[in-house]
């Protein structure tokens, strides 16, 4: 009987063992940057709140620097659900959802405070552009995650005004931020992120166009000489989720995410804006910072004009309702 009542008890810690380690639900996640960036640090927040409000049936596994895919294959994965959840650069899906690329129109936003109107969540122009995402690639909308504003950065003479661009040969990393730099003389190569600090190493490309956060994060200030202050445009990540594995989520573990989305997008997009300042004054030692006059800044936008004109003519009515409400804030 003793021994009966031991292999029942350790029968039923077994079983304990077991149903506790299937109670927790796991969430792997995809990212192109690592862990220490902005984005990787957004994750980390949000896997902190899930997991502490959860009890721990939820569980977040980060997979940076592109362990799992890269940045072009985040859509499909997310959206087939190869993968749970995981950040792309919002431009990454204009193939199915066209209108995504209202977030890269060259001087579309007036200022941060439009930015950050357009871009909340609830917002007219987010609301539609997150529904089409979902329904074009079966991919959820958590957040949008601020990666910072777009710069430019090249060797020798500084780019100051659109006759600097002339004839070059520059990075992009968007269809629509490829009609900015034909409208600005240049000739664009779409390249992903990663690559390029060996391209701008490698003299592959005259020219780089990125996100400010990244000259400190991929070191490429080792490998180019100025920084081009232009801010022409935004740059947003989205954190998406499957949406089917999404629902098969209790209604609890649902809002726990959901809630938690909303916290860290707000905190990222306060900590990116402010935290852009700081890393150009970390960098102003190790690259040239070119600031643009407001004469010099007003021939970039008129060479620009007809970008937006060309996105909507090129594309059908969601994209125009995406330019009208983001133009209506």
């Amino acid at each position: 009987m003793k021994l009966f009542s031991k292999l029942a008890c350790a029968s039923l810690l077994c079983a304990l063992s077991i149903s506790a380690v299937q109670a927790a639900t796991t969430i792997r996640v995809t990212l192109q940057l690592p862990e220490t960036h902005s984005l990787g640090q957004n994750w980390l927040a949000f896997k902190d709140i899930i997991e502490k409000e959860s009890g721990g049936e939820l569980e977040l596994q980060l997979f940076p620097s592109a362990q799992l895919y890269k940045d072009k294959q985040v859509p499909e994965a997310v959206g087939s659900g190869a993968v749970e959840a995981g950040s792309a650069f919002l431009g990454r899906f204009a193939g199915s959802v066209p209108a995504v690329d209202v977030i890269n129109l060259p001087f579309f936003f007036r200022d941060e405070t439009h930015l950050r109107a357009a871009t909340a969540g609830g917002s007219t122009m987010r609301t539609i552009l997150d529904q089409a995402v979902l329904e074009e690639t079966g991919a959820k909308v958590l957040w949008w995650q601020a990666f910072g504003r777009n710069i430019y950065l090249n060797k020798g003479d500084p780019i100051r005004t659109p006759a600097d661009l002339d004839g070059q040969k520059v990075r992009t990393y968007g269809k629509v931020l490829g009609w900015t730099v034909e409208a600005l003389g240049g000739a664009p190569t779409l390249m992903s992120g990663s690559k390029q600090f060996l391209a701008y190493q490698q003299g592959a490309v005259d020219v780089g166009m990125t996100g400010a956060s990244a000259v400190k994060s991929r070191k490429l200030y080792e490998v180019m000489d100025n920084m081009t202050l232009s801010y022409d445009s935004a740059i947003e990540f989205v954190a998406v989720m499957n949406n089917d594995f999404f629902n098969s989520l209790s209604d609890a573990h649902q809002k726990i995410i959901l809630d938690a989305s909303a916290k860290v997008e707000q905190d990222l997009r306060d900590q990116v804006y402010a935290g852009e300042v700081d890393m150009i004054k970390d960098v102003a030692d190790k690259i040239n910072v070119v600031e643009l006059t407001d004469a010099e800044r007003a021939l970039w936008v008129e060479a620009t004009q007809s970008v937006v004109d060309r996105f909507v003519k090129e594309n059908g009515d969601v994209v125009a309702k995406v330019v009208e409400a983001g133009r209506a804030l």
